[in-house]
């Protein structure tokens, strides 16, 4: 699986708990919510990295 294609599952798996905390105020789901951009935020951390190493290589 390519990285972008793990960001883009990332980020559409959390599409019904964003519509949940935003629009109905479920509290659980705004947790989950924050989890979610914390594990992107961590994904793409990994991908800048490794696009610099390669960058740097060649």
């Amino acid at each position: 699986m390519s990285k972008f294609s793990e960001v883009s599952e990332l980020v559409n798996s959390l599409k019904d708990d964003f519509e949940k905390f935003y629009n109905k105020g479920n509290q659980a789901a705004g947790t989950r919510v924050r989890k979610g951009m914390q594990d992107l935020k961590n994904m793409a951390q990994d991908i800048r990295k490794e696009v610099q190493d390669k960058k740097n290589e060649g």
